[in-house]
């Protein structure tokens, strides 16, 4: 029976230009990965290839110089160590994440938290094209989120509480955005400076500054051959009932419109943006 590549490839298995030969993309959901997976990863990558594993730019691992006679035998190895495979080719792939607010001071939310969240409901599903997540805790966006088809962004909406206020400007002198000032007595914020990163509301000493967290969703953004930042239309999401409407309307929109081979970007260039963004607007208010 001859080799049927593209479902390798649909499982992770890319094609090195040695004959036969795989580099073997295993599936690391937000960066995390067990010692004991990791241990089995390292037995198979010494047993089956050449004893080391690639760390792709995706937070994912790959086990390059996999012999094709070999693939059956290390998934079964893989498999009883917990490990499963990764996708390539015109799907949801891997949703990557930072750690967040599980363990970063920075952290408005729990990244990996959404991230599993979203791997649950959409890994592997079979698009026009790939499609990627990534998820940041905060502003800092060490995942650089608007790189993504779709990005989701930790953000706090903060408020002023002027009767715990002692006047003492500490927020004032954390703000690296210069948002917050203090006139006549009084907080102002303004908003167009605000970066949403809520650093105000954990350090102030009294607790006059409250920080309400949310998600900050960017759309089509992409990183490769072609460069192009991703688009925030929505206010800050404060539920993720609400964000997961988005998140699968965002997929359906890209499912039922876009040309085999069209990245959702290009899709929405040659569309147009109005009736997507009416749609997830309508998605983000419930309709």
């Amino acid at each position: 029976m001859p080799t049927d590549y593209s479902k390798l490839k649909a499982n992770g298995f890319m094609l090195q230009k040695q004959k036969d030969t795989f580099s073997m993309r295993l599936r690391v959901l937000g960066g995390n990965i067990s010692v004991e997976q990791l241990d089995t990863i390292s037995k198979v990558a010494k047993k089956y290839a050449q004893g080391y594993v690639h760390l792709t730019s995706r937070q994912g691992v790959e086990i390059p110089f996999v012999k094709l006679e070999d693939i059956d035998a290390i998934v079964e190895e893989l498999h009883q160590g917990g490990v499963e495979l990764g996708a390539s080719g015109p799907r949801v792939r891997t949703v990557t994440a930072c750690q967040g607010g599980r363990c970063c001071p920075s952290g408005c939310i729990d990244a990996y938290e959404i991230a599993e969240e979203l791997d649950k409901r959409y890994f592997g599903k079979t698009l026009p094209h790939k499609f990627k997540f990534g998820v940041t805790g905060c502003p800092n966006n060490c995942l650089k989120a608007e790189e993504n088809d779709l990005g989701v962004k930790g953000g706090m909406e903060v408020a002023w509480n002027e009767e715990n206020c002692v006047r003492c400007g500490a927020c004032v002198r954390i703000c690296r955005r210069k948002a917050i000032s203090l006139v006549d007595g009084k907080i102002v914020f303004d908003k167009d400076k605000c970066h949403r990163c809520g650093k105000c509301a954990r350090l102030c000493p009294k607790k006059a500054i409250s920080g309400k967290p949310g998600f900050v969703v960017s759309f089509a953004g992409t990183f490769g051959n072609d460069v192009v930042r991703g688009k925030n239309i929505l206010p800050m999401i404060e539920s993720k009932d609400a964000l997961f409407r988005v998140t699968d309307v965002t997929l359906e929109y890209f499912e039922k419109n876009a040309q085999k081979g069209e990245r959702f970007v290009k899709t929405l260039e040659r569309l147009g943006w109005e009736d997507f963004t009416n749609k997830v607007r309508d998605a983000y208010e419930g309709k």
